[in-house]
């Protein structure tokens, strides 16, 4: 990835992978969309339209495949969790290359199992802090006024993860390096699993959540605080309460949407993996055992 225009593959262009997938082409990167029959020849055809607040109004033409058939320099992974496993036959390892993997995944236990399945050092984990969503294929709505990504990857060169930084920068899109993939990953976690937990457990927005559930909260905030600790990520529950009490009361998790639409929810990915961390490292986590137990019985 030593030139500066970059072949980058996006598994899975919804709100997430499409925005990216747009952003790329729009700055001159080749950029080549991995998804079914349906939505890849939408996408051949028409490109990817984007309404965003911040990136204005635009459409931009990419390539669609069913699945990765060239050598690129980076595949971005941007499918749910519940939809990973039946994702990656689209990438093909020998196709892949020495590309760098990119997960943009919830959780903390899919590096992992992405490095059990391809080359470690081809892993870069990443975070992004944004609001999209993919209202039909190839048409994708950018609410939030800010689009930023934290990329990291332990055993992964950083001349490589400064290559790719460098192209989500060039595309509009606030990119940092961080050196520590564990506390990366559990930052994130740290704000999601509270957020994600309560507001679908309760089936409210973040504000109702603050007001009628607020010892839940605080208690949950700790306890998720007292496990990423222990795994080497921040450990600040006041500031987590301060960055929940901040957001717009009517703000709703992902998953809380997922469970409103019917679809598969995240569970495993991120109580669960809170609850098997917190079990590793001898964490008491009442409250998100409660949760977690709870949704499952009603079925999630």
């Amino acid at each position: 990835m030593a030139h500066d225009k970059l072949t980058v593959a996006v598994l899975g262009p919804g709100g997430v992978g499409g925005l990216l997938a747009a952003l790329l082409a729009r700055a001159g990167h080749r950029v080549i969309c991995l998804a079914g029959d349906t939505t890849a020849h939408t996408l051949r055809t028409t490109g990817i339209h984007v309404r965003s607040p911040r990136y204005g109004d635009f459409t931009t033409p990419v390539e669609a495949d069913t699945e990765l058939r060239e050598p690129v320099d980076a595949c971005l992974i941007t499918v749910k969790h519940t939809t990973l496993d039946a994702a990656l036959p689209r990438i093909p390892a020998p196709a892949l290359g020495d590309a760098l993997l990119v997960p943009f995944l919830n959780g903390v236990e899919h590096p992992t199992h992405l490095r059990s399945r391809y080359r470690p050092h081809q892993v870069a984990p990443a975070v992004i802090r944004v609001e999209s969503t993919r209202v039909t294929p190839g048409e994708i709505e950018h609410t939030s006024p800010f689009a930023e990504i934290d990329l990291t990857g332990d055993p992964v060169p950083r001349h490589r993860l400064d290559t790719l930084a460098a192209a989500f920068t060039t595309a509009g899109l606030t990119t940092r390096v961080l050196d520590d993939e564990a506390a990366a990953l559990w930052a994130k976690m740290a704000f999601l699993a509270p957020f994600a937990l309560l507001t679908t457990r309760y089936a409210l927005p973040l504000g109702d959540i603050r007001t009628h559930h607020r010892d839940e909260l605080t208690a949950l905030v700790a306890e998720t605080a007292a496990v990423s600790r222990a795994c080497g990520g921040p450990a600040d529950p006041a500031e987590a309460l301060a960055r929940f009490d901040a957001f717009p009361p009517g703000t709703k998790s992902s998953m809380q949407r997922d469970a409103e639409a019917g679809r598969p929810l995240e569970l495993d990915a991120i109580g669960g993996a809170l609850l098997r961390a917190a079990e590793q490292h001898d964490v008491s986590t009442p409250v998100a055992a409660k949760l977690v137990r709870e949704l499952k019985e009603a079925g999630h």
